[in-house]
């Protein structure tokens, strides 16, 4: 049976254009895109006049913590929260538990997501140093791309024989993503400050310990490698200004071999924060200094960095309560990653076409999606409407995320997002779910 929806009077942000006009959806499909269309009477109108209509938010790192860990999070809560949030794709990391090391693990996740996400979906292939022949099964039309931990991970995901590492970047044409840390760093900095203030180490170290060292040795290394091997790289969650110059902006996206991502926390808190929010902003990388933050800003805005992202990863309360050495690194994201974003449009530090850009077009060129993270004709109608003049502040009575808290929890956000298409179906509506529709299995032109 066809559905239609006719979204009336929107302004929308498309390909660096802000423009006011109507969007007809039929099908799952955007049918059409003009100033103004007129549709039979008995069509589904939305008035969308004073309403920001952008394209759905592809969030390339998340951890949604099925299977294994569901005490923290699953994908049916965490999906939901990212669509309450505007995200209308994801691609969910492989350190679960069991983690996503071989090809029928990979595809167990798979059967997870279409039972039971919001959002439309996909999942990345663990690396290890003893998986290569299952690695290179990978279907690189089906599955997002490949992750390596080059810092420390959960489980047995450190990559860190540097044979294996070659043979993978030299073996795989897929997207390789990496977390980039120097473990020996990390364990020479802990070892020290153990050894001052026992394992009840205060959080403000934190970006010591992980320091900027830890980071740069690890992303030019990986750098390095790529560019001697001709792979395909993609470094997740830059936190120091320093590595940003390891990255090009006088080529295309299309034209990069080796591109950058950087997440929401980098962009807004710094060390100082740590006094107040303690735990609930320990992240790997960690957030660090003011200069670091300003200085991801300024290469996200002149495109050395490439994608924004939320590498949302939520822990109970009680996990994040612990003593530094005990706390887990991460925190949720999903449910407010744009808002915090378009505060940053509201202060003028971003224009909105630049947000749309990094959080929308990028990754779905990056990562090569088809038919999705554009307002185009012929594409998916994944969609979302946002009330820019509508203020939403985070208490733990609207916190959507099953570990139910937030870092941003006392904020008050300019923006509220009011609507949230995928795939042409209303998924979420003024808070209330559409709970009988799930989001699909992306695909990849490549």
């Amino acid at each position: 049976m066809e559905k239609s929806i006719l979204i009336k009077n929107a302004t929308i942000i498309n390909e660096n254009k802000t423009f006011t006009g109507d969007v007809l959806i039929e099908n799952e499909i955007i049918k059409e895109i003009s100033s103004k269309i007129s549709v039979p009477e008995n069509i589904e109108i939305i008035n969308a006049k004073g309403s920001y209509l952008i394209p759905g938010f592809i969030d390339d790192q998340v951890h949604f913590r099925e299977p294994g860990l569901t005490h923290k999070a699953n994908i049916a809560t965490e999906s939901r929260a990212a669509v309450a949030g505007g995200i209308t794709t994801f691609i969910e990391m492989p350190n679960t538990v069991p983690q996503a090391t071989t090809q029928e693990l990979l595809e167990d996740k798979f059967k997870i997501a279409a039972k039971d996400s919001y959002a439309n979906y996909s999942f990345m292939f663990g690396g290890t140093n003893d998986n290569l022949e299952e690695l290179l099964k990978t279907d690189p039309k089906k599955v997002a791309g490949i992750k390596l931990f080059l810092g420390s991970s959960t489980g047995n995901m450190l990559v860190d024989n540097e044979e294996i590492l070659e043979k993978i970047f030299s073996s795989t044409k897929m997207i390789i993503s990496v977390h980039c840390e120097d473990e020996a760093t990390i364990r020479r900095n802990t070892a020290e400050f153990i050894e001052k203030y026992g394992e009840d180490i205060p959080i403000k170290y934190h970006p010591i310990i992980r320091s900027e060292e830890a980071c740069y040795l690890s992303s030019s290394k990986a750098i390095e490698l790529a560019k001697k091997t001709g792979a395909r790289l993609h470094i997740f969650h830059l936190s120091t200004a320093k590595e940003t110059e390891l990255f090009r902006n006088d080529i295309p996206l299309e034209e990069k071999q080796i591109t950058a991502e950087v997440c929401i926390h980098h962009l807004w808190f710094n060390d100082k924060d740590y006094d107040k929010k303690g735990t609930h902003i320990k992240w790997n990388p960690a957030v660090k200094t003011e200069k670091d933050r300003l200085g991801l800003w300024e290469a996200l805005l002149d495109d050395r960095i490439d994608v924004l992202a939320t590498d949302h990863a939520p822990h109970t309360l009680e996990e994040k309560s612990n003593i530094y050495t005990k706390a887990p690194s991460g925190g949720p994201l999903v449910q407010h990653a744009v808002m915090a974003i378009l505060e940053k449009v509201k202060e003028g530090v971003i224009p909105i076409e630049k947000a749309v850009e990094k959080m929308s077009h990028n990754p779905a060129k990056l990562f090569q999606i088809e038919k999705r993270g554009f307002i185009k004709e012929g594409f998916y109608a994944d969609l979302v409407l946002i009330n820019p003049n509508k203020p939403q502040t985070v208490s733990k009575e609207n916190i959507l995320y099953k570990c139910g808290w937030s870092p941003f929890e006392g904020t008050t956000f300019s923006s509220t997002i009011t609507h949230t298409f995928v795939n042409g179906n209303l998924m979420y509506n003024n808070g209330v779910f559409n709970d009988e529709i799930k989001g699909k299995r992306i695909t990849f032109n490549r």
